[in-house]
């Protein structure tokens, strides 16, 4: 964070209006009235739940509008110009070269057919202001600063040829490249885990410092602004509910809904663990010494054995890449074990998914991490969740319907919402729908592949209450894939965590998250960020000491 009080004005947003207009011309408002300034080297932090306006204001700074939404009142001065006054032509030359923005996704952001030299430099010579000898010059800096590897020969690589925090990374640098005077950061690390968001937000931050340069930094997770932001503005429903100095918003919050959003990040720090149940019986579902690998590549998964009772919750944490989602894969049979056994309800399950019976089948579901890719946009939420329903069950239309209405009920969402589609619905929402859908099958277990990761920290909650309650209706085990330790700290009886493809650490998550730590274990817990806005340096400090 930076000092801003002797620092020029670089935008002033006055009145904000944006609304989404409907084919039927029905207007509803996103963005309602919203006022703020920002100075030059200043990072403001936008906080909020899904649906507050949070990226549709950040965008709105590039005079940009989804589409379907339209900028409809109010000011947006920038070095005091009123950019809603701009034609098209000037409006692009603005886009960065003057403002800039960095988005949540990488990978869909990055063209898988281009280099990242050619994506990084291309800002630079659209623009005009490098040759392309001094855009791969430049480049080569920033991947120096942004302390990619090998920064000299890095852009050379395709976007598939390096990891999540790198690709955040390269995309930093295809901002900055235009040497714009605001950054907008559109929930840049929500999809990493916690190791490679401090390396990502510690780049970004020395960034920020090093060049001066204002931001707008949207998240939901109010400790990863804490490390970023002068300022903070809470928004709810597209209105500001206050805004103040970050260590203000933090530590003495004004109003009831700040109160609250402080309160569940501030539990979920300091949640007590689930106790073990007693292992009284046979698990429900172990492996055991499980080896696997991408063709003929190397062990993705090492000699791997854990358990899940029934009616408990076994966490699967680790860095991207530790083999956490493969686990998963193995276990369902997407892919196929090279040696070792995964056992259900005392029979080993064959391999391949295709040699599985029907009902195994439907004993193992699996919860995806991205409802909006998981859910079919042109189906209703009746053919959604009833389609396991008749499918493994073999019952008639009528009686699809009743046994939709009721998983409807219980996932807290009204029967009459069976006709939307999942573009009706809230990111919440559509999880809710994914859950229904699992749970049509009546499994005994449910993989949980990173549920709760893209949703905002009160959504979230509902989420995992949901699942804790239907765990306890129904006595379901479920294998609990996840980068966030709040969440493993809240729900899970037993935690399993993977490095390199390896179990490091296995047994009662309070056994496990207490000393003496495994090294890894030690690293992932001190990565979770805190609610105070000197943790990332302290951190920074301590893992320079770790020998990975």
């Amino acid at each position: 964070m930076t000092e801003t009080a002797a620092k020029p004005q670089l935008l002033d947003v006055r009145n904000l209006r944006i609304e989404a207009v409907a084919e039927t011309g029905k207007r509803l408002t996103l963005v309602d009235d919203v006022s703020f300034t920002l100075n030059s080297g200043e990072v403001l932090g936008l906080i909020g739940e899904s649906g507050a306006g949070k990226s549709t204001i950040g965008l709105s700074a590039l005079i940009y509008a989804r589409t379907g939404c339209q900028i409809t009142g109010g000011q947006i001065i920038f070095r005091g110009h009123e950019l809603r006054e701009l034609g098209i032509e000037a409006r692009q030359s603005l886009r960065g070269a003057k403002v800039a923005y960095i988005a949540q996704s990488a990978a869909a952001a990055f063209n898988p057919a281009h280099t990242l030299y050619e994506q990084v430099c291309e800002v630079a010579l659209q623009h005009g202001v490098m040759n392309p000898g001094q855009a791969r010059a430049d480049a080569v800096r920033l991947f120096k600063e942004l302390d990619l590897p090998n920064p000299e020969t890095f852009g050379n690589r395709y976007p598939h040829q390096v990891s999540g925090g790198q690709l955040q990374r390269a995309m930093a640098a295809m901002a900055m490249i235009g040497k714009p005077d605001l950054l907008v950061f559109d929930e840049p690390t929500t999809a990493l885990d916690v190791t490679t968001q401090v390396e990502v937000l510690a780049s970004f931050k020395k960034l920020i410092r090093d060049h001066g340069t204002a931001a707008l930094y949207i998240s939901h997770d109010l400790a990863v602004v804490a490390q970023i932001a002068d300022r903070i503005m809470v928004l709810r429903h597209g209105k500001m509910v206050e805004e103040g100095p970050a260590a203000r918003i933090l530590q003495q919050p004004s109003m009831d809904y700040t109160r609250m959003l402080v309160a569940e990040r501030v539990a979920a720090q300091g949640s007590n663990f689930v106790a073990p149940h007693a292992e009284v019986d046979k698990p429900i579902l172990s492996t055991r010494d499980v080896i696997a690998s991408y063709r003929s590549g190397p062990r993705v998964i090492d000699n791997v054995s854990i358990d899940l009772m029934r009616g408990d919750t076994l966490a699967v944490v680790g860095e991207s890449g530790s083999g956490k989602s493969t686990l998963a894969r193995v276990i369902v049979g997407l892919l196929p074990r090279q040696a070792g056994d995964v056992v259900f309800a005392g029979e080993t399950l064959p391999p391949r998914l295709e040699s599985r019976s029907k009902d195994q089948h439907r004993r193992v579901q699996m919860i995806y991490q991205m409802p909006d890719v998981a859910l079919n946009p042109r189906q209703t939420l009746l053919d959604i969740i009833g389609r396991p329903v008749a499918f493994y069950f073999g019952k008639d239309r009528r009686a699809v319907r009743e046994r939709v209405e009721e998983l409807m009920r219980q996932i807290d969402l009204p029967p009459e919402f069976i006709a939307r589609r999942p573009g009706e619905l809230s990111g919440g929402q559509k999880q809710r729908v994914c859950i229904a859908r699992a749970l049509a099958a009546e499994p005994d277990v449910i993989i949980c592949d990173e549920v709760t990761s893209a949703l905002d920290p009160l959504v979230a909650d509902e989420i995992l209450r949901l699942l804790r309650r239907i765990q306890d209706q129904t006595g379901v085990g479920y294998l609990f894939i996840t980068h966030d330790l709040g969440t493993v700290r809240r729900v899970a009886n037993k935690v399993a965590v993977m490095y390199k493809g390896q179990l490091v650490a296995y047994g009662p998550t309070q056994q496990v998250f207490n000393p003496p730590f495994h090294p890894y274990t030690e690293l992932l817990l001190s990565s979770v960020p805190e609610m105070r806005a000197d943790w990332l340096d302290e951190v920074l400090r301590k893992r320079r000491k770790v020998i990975r």
